[in-house]
């Protein structure tokens, strides 16, 4: 249309009509007239024009600038945003996904101190769910900087109890924590320790003041503790005056004498006590506090559970297979080298040994822990198409682990055993779980693993081979990612639990009332 420009008792408006409409203008209509309204229009659309790309630039700016705090700055997060951002990305056939359509979902937590959110998750062609590395809320840990005695001086005194330390050292990096397969403690305390530069991905940032942690870290090294004095007393080693149960209780002295400890009674604390007897004189201080274990088979239903504990593998003891041939032409069909006879459930060892002594194609050897049982244990391994993973004084072994990353497939037979990573890996992907009672009966253990023909063993190898990276600890995106991911999922959990005691402290007080997150309905630990 054309614009149409009329004055009518000194009024001038503008409107829009077709070019054939357009009536002539009147006589009183000057063309200076005309000129000045031109130029009066020009002048406002300009400013108008200004203005609205000032606003623009203003809103554009205000939005990057919060999206590059959120993305960007550890710990910060937005003070209002729904709960659920849904971004539904779709192509018609032209698109290239063939009219399929993408969700992507950004949860929110609904916690004011900081948000735990899951970054990407895929699913691959075995069904295993995988962490990405990727932005992500994380998790604000504060790490107590405890005395000395209780991190790098264990280490001091289990190398003096040895005589592998023979003078003082200048700095504590110089001391090296012996390898062993409760080394989770150091691992952790180790990456805590790292520039947050180096930690790049990772759900838990360290922060320095303790009103800005979600929760408290404590690096006790209580596994390494436990075995500072050696099992069986040398002659010619010094005699030492280390006591682990002292320890144990000096440090509850130590963090009774800190306020934060105090605010929600240790709940918001994580406690590694991977070693089965660690901590064992104080287990029940820490019964509400967030616990880094490898099994629940020295602990009472009040004291863990799966819900609020983290479960840890064993630092594996051999080294990984590397090589990539492949494997369905191991020889030995099933291999086991372990002691033979132990206690409470690990009872049914004995029964195994007894029933599979016999088999041509079965290697079951009694043996103790040594370099060379080591070494026979790595050869047997890697030649064998299962390893036999029992019971023993407690439901899981470091021998599971060892077995994972040298390709072999692993067969379970340990009723009460938890397994780390659960949530992400589903083990019946690359492992046999057989029950107590099938497993001793003659002739079905070893019936059993020969009817797996060889593309199921193959599957479950390329199944290990895609999971090993979740049991190395010295991985950058392995073992130790994994469990903060774990920890920092608990989060949710501990302010539920804090904000319900709150709720119903004066029951709670009640005799008969149990203040753990466990079942008292059933023996299962939930």
């Amino acid at each position: 249309g054309a614009c149409l420009w009329g004055g009518h008792g000194g009024e001038m408006r503008l409107s829009l009509q077709p070019p054939h409409l357009m009536p002539s203008p009147p006589a009183s209509f000057a063309p200076s007239a005309m000129i000045a309204g031109r130029e009066m229009t020009r002048t406002s659309s300009f400013i108008s024009s200004a203005f609205c790309c000032i606003i623009s630039c203003l809103l554009f700016f205000s939005v990057a600038n919060v999206f590059f705090l959120e993305f960007s700055v550890p710990g910060f997060t937005l003070p209002l945003k729904p709960n659920i951002f849904r971004f539904w990305l779709s192509r018609n056939s032209n698109g290239g996904l063939a009219g399929r359509e993408r969700k992507l979902e950004i949860r929110t937590n609904q916690f004011p101190i900081s948000e735990v959110r899951q970054d990407g998750v895929d699913y691959d062609v075995t069904g295993f769910r995988s962490w990405k590395p990727g932005r992500m809320s994380v998790v604000n840990l504060y790490v107590y900087d405890l005395p000395r005695k209780f991190t790098f001086g264990v280490i001091e005194e289990y190398l003096r109890a040895r005589r592998l330390l023979d003078k003082p050292v200048s700095h504590d990096w110089e001391l090296q924590y012996p390898g062993n397969q409760h080394s989770a403690e150091w691992w952790l305390f180790s990456d805590l320790l790292k520039p947050q530069s180096e930690r790049i991905g990772s759900p838990i940032v360290r922060v320095m003041h303790p009103n800005r942690a979600d929760l408290f870290y404590v690096p006790f090294f209580s596994s390494l503790s436990l075995v500072v004095n050696p099992l069986k007393p040398d002659a010619h080693l010094p005699t030492t005056n280390y006591s682990d149960e002292q320890m144990q209780e000096e440090l509850v002295l130590w963090l009774e004498q800190q306020e934060t400890w105090h605010r929600h009674g240790g709940r918001d604390h994580v406690v590694i006590c991977q070693d089965p007897n660690a901590l064992h004189k104080v287990i029940d201080k820490f019964r509400r506090s967030v616990l880094l274990l490898s099994d629940f088979g020295r602990l009472e239903p009040v004291q863990g559970s799966w819900v609020k504990d983290v479960v840890l593998p064993y630092s594996h003891r051999i080294s990984t297979y590397t090589k990539e041939d492949a494997t369905v032409a191991r020889r030995t069909l099933l291999f086991f080298l372990g002691n033979r006879f132990r206690k409470d459930g690990g009872k049914v060892r004995d029964q195994l040994f007894q029933v599979l002594k016999d088999e041509d194609d079965i290697v079951i050897k009694h043996g103790t822990q040594s370099l060379e049982a080591r070494r026979l244990a790595a050869k047997g391994m890697r030649t064998s198409k299962y390893c036999l993973h029992p019971a023993g004084d407690t439901p899981s072994a470091c021998r599971l682990f060892d077995a994972i990353v040298n390709l072999c497939v692993p067969v379970i037979v340990s009723d009460e055993i938890e397994l780390p990573f659960e949530d992400i890996l589903d083990y019946t992907k690359f492992a046999i779980f057989i029950p107590s009672v099938k497993a001793v009966k003659p002739g079905f253990l070893a019936s059993t693993l020969r009817q797996i023909g060889s593309e199921k063993l193959q599957w479950y190898q390329q199944n290990l081979r895609k999971v090993r990276d979740y049991f190395e600890y010295d991985q950058p995106n392995g073992t130790v990612y994994h469990i903060w991911h774990q920890v920092a999922a608990k989060v949710p959990l501990i302010k539920t639990a804090i904000h319900r005691e709150r709720r119903m402290a004066s029951v709670l007080q009640q005799p008969g009332h149990c203040d753990c997150i466990c079942s008292n309905m059933t023996h299962s630990r939930l």
